[in-house]
């Protein structure tokens, strides 16, 4: 087999052994960053709980203040009814007096009610400070873990880049920037064999002359309808 085309295999072959140490450092990393995302959804929780209580704590505040005006005006209206001297007078501070009895029963219910909805958003608060306790106890065991498969990982990815290093400076510059352009758009797929007559990049059968020209492997051939460099498995074997 041409020299040229063995090392176009060789080459695609090793970047093919690159291009998948990337899903495994996705995947290692991928519980580490399930975790943090996680962590940030109860830090997010956390500051909407308190965002919320400082919002029922004013609208409490706000009803004490009325609770307080109301009070105030069944005191004042207890003094006047000693000097009421109508009757008309009489029902109108009565009438009075009674919609500040509402007002004084609605604005305890409400200050009741939002005093128990603070409690309960302050119960939400710890029980999610304590999920933050066993996320961060997790996290750093998961960060152990992930940091060694990536040492490994990262191992063996440098004898690749290594073993690539040394194959490129061997490899006819010329010959290399071919491959190149190809592997922009065939990526992974820049060099494949033949089977069956067909293409293995677009799957479509290639006419006998260029079929018997890849047999030979005498020259460096490519597809005539997808344009990959073409090899002939059984040779390299």
């Amino acid at each position: 087999m041409n020299t040229h085309l063995q090392q176009l295999i060789d080459l695609s072959k090793i970047d093919s052994e690159i291009d998948a140490f990337e899903p495994q450092i996705e995947e290692a990393r991928y519980k580490l960053e399930a975790l943090y995302a996680k962590k940030k959804s109860v830090d997010t929780d956390i500051e909407s709980l308190n965002d919320e209580i400082r919002q029922d704590e004013i609208k409490k505040r706000k009803n004490e203040i009325h609770l307080a005006e109301l009070k105030q005006k069944l005191e004042d209206n207890s003094k006047k009814s000693s000097e009421v001297k109508t009757e008309r007078e009489m029902k109108s501070l009565q009438l009075e007096e009674e919609i500040a009895k509402e007002q004084v029963a609605f604005a305890n219910e409400e200050i009741e009610r939002l005093e128990k909805i603070v409690d309960l958003k302050n119960e939400q608060i710890e029980a999610a400070k304590t999920s933050l306790t066993e996320l961060d106890s997790s996290l750093a065991d998961v960060q152990k873990e992930v940091d060694a498969k990536l040492e490994v990982i990262n191992t063996s990815r440098q004898e690749v880049f290594n073993k690539k290093e040394k194959l490129l400076a061997q490899m006819n510059q010329k010959g290399l920037s071919f491959y190149q352009k190809i592997r922009r758009w065939a990526k992974n797929t820049t060099v494949v064999s033949v089977e069956d007559q067909a293409c293995m990049g677009c799957h479509l059968i290639i006419n006998d002359k260029v079929y018997s020209d890849v047999i030979k492997g005498e020259e460096i051939v490519t597809c005539p309808h997808c344009g990959r460099i073409l090899y002939n498995e059984a040779q390299t074997a």
